[in-house]
């Protein structure tokens, strides 16, 4: 059971020194397009986890929409965030295969980062974020997505900065920019949800 205090918490770890988070080569700078609202994006959800629960069965512990394609009315890149939680994140065998048959690529692996893997499909576009069970950030992803849904001035406050970092960023540059923004929103998430005083 996750801890108000874990929950709060960032954890920013770097890769350990030598190390990459990629599987294969890493990312090459892209262009991002950040496009309005698409009703149709909760029915891809739907479809993206009927495919992985299909292949991992009651090893898919949870699959949830997270990220800004699960908040209604808000813009986002096209591409379908997905948190996955597995038992252990360590036994790939027991999950990559699965999806890899189904048309994810397994692109990031951080075990020194929650233990944290993604994989990647192209149609649609998704990512699948895998977890441990009680990930600390897994439970952050739900909170921000259900703080955005229910708070608007905050939901046209990260459309707009998405807006602005993707009119003239890259790829690499666009987490990065968003972060301040990000972080603020949190900090109004966690005293909401009643985990950091007022």
């Amino acid at each position: 059971m996750l801890t108000p205090a874990q929950i709060v918490t960032f954890d920013d770890t770097p890769p350990p020194p030598g190390l990459s988070p990629w599987v294969g080569e890493p990312e090459q700078p892209r262009r991002i397009a950040v496009v309005e609202p698409d009703a149709a994006w909760p029915a891809t959800f739907a479809a993206l986890r009927d495919r992985i629960v299909e292949v991992l069965g009651d090893r898919a512990l949870v699959v949830e929409h997270v990220g800004s394609t699960s908040v209604p009315g808000l813009a986002a890149k096209p591409v379908i965030d997905i948190d996955l939680t597995v038992a252990d994140t360590d036994d790939e065998d027991s999950y990559v295969p699965g999806l890899e048959a189904v048309g994810f690529v397994l692109r990031v692996r951080e075990p020194w980062w929650l233990g944290h893997r993604c994989l990647v499909a192209s149609v649609p576009a998704a990512n699948v974020h895998v977890w441990p069970p009680d990930s600390p950030e897994a439970a952050r992803h739900r909170l921000f997505r259900d703080h955005l849904r229910a708070h608007a001035p905050d939901r046209a406050l990260y459309a707009r900065i998405k807006r602005e970092v993707a009119a003239d960023g890259l790829m690499s540059e666009y987490n990065a920019r968003k972060q301040a923004t990000i972080r603020e929103i949190y900090a109004r998430a966690f005293v909401a949800a009643g985990l950091r005083p007022a």
